[in-house]
């Protein structure tokens, strides 16, 4: 049976005996017992300190999304294809529907809820992506967001080629690409001369 053309009620009730295999025979109203498959987790996101008890087949968009309101990590394709569940674990970009959030104790987890300063300032990507119209309805945006950051931290002045390959890991639907790879162009040179203004 090929669960992903199952329709999504059949699934959500084959995900449910798994997880509570009691379910059918328990009396109707009945709490089921709490999970034994639980675990701890600490780590940094977006710099602050956090501590949660999670179920440890919960993946990493869920955590971010439900617990802490991250909903800038965008739920799409739910199998690692698309890329706009992008986030930075330790600086490299996942796909956070396809991680376990058990793997991140320990780590840090940047969202793009992370990129604006404090005072409401954007980052050299966000001014970026707006200065040259690299989104159209935005949904792909925050994935993109975060794979230029991760891509700037790792290749301050990458080329267009490299560029091109980074980018092509996110689906974006709605534009050709060329906006986009400009505004990664326009993000390494609006964060140079951030760095630079530091210095």
């Amino acid at each position: 049976m090929n669960l992903l053309r199952e329709p999504l009620g059949r699934k959500q009730q084959m995900t449910d005996r798994m997880c509570d295999p009691d379910a059918e025979t328990r009396p109707a109203g009945a709490q089921a017992p709490p999970s034994t498959l639980d675990t701890s987790i600490e780590f940094s996101l977006n710099g602050e300190k956090q501590h949660r008890r999670i179920d440890s087949s919960a993946v990493l968009l869920d955590v971010l999304r439900d617990d802490f309101g991250c909903r800038g990590v965008r739920r799409s394709c739910e199998r690692g294809v698309c890329g706009a569940c992008t986030v930075l674990v330790d600086d490299v970009p996942v796909a956070s529907c396809s991680t376990f959030a058990f793997a991140v104790d320990g780590a840090a987890v940047e969202t793009v809820e992370g990129l604006t300063a404090a005072d409401g300032t954007l980052s050299p990507q966000q001014r970026a992506f707006a200065e040259c119209g690299g989104y159209q309805c935005g949904f792909c945006t925050s994935g993109m967001l975060m794979l230029t950051t991760g891509l700037l931290r790792r290749e301050p002045r990458p080329d267009r080629g490299t560029i091109r390959e980074w980018i092509s890991s996110n689906t974006c639907r709605c534009t050709g690409y060329e906006m986009i790879l400009e505004s990664v162009e326009r993000a390494a040179e609006l964060t140079a001369a951030q760095e630079g203004d530091r210095e």
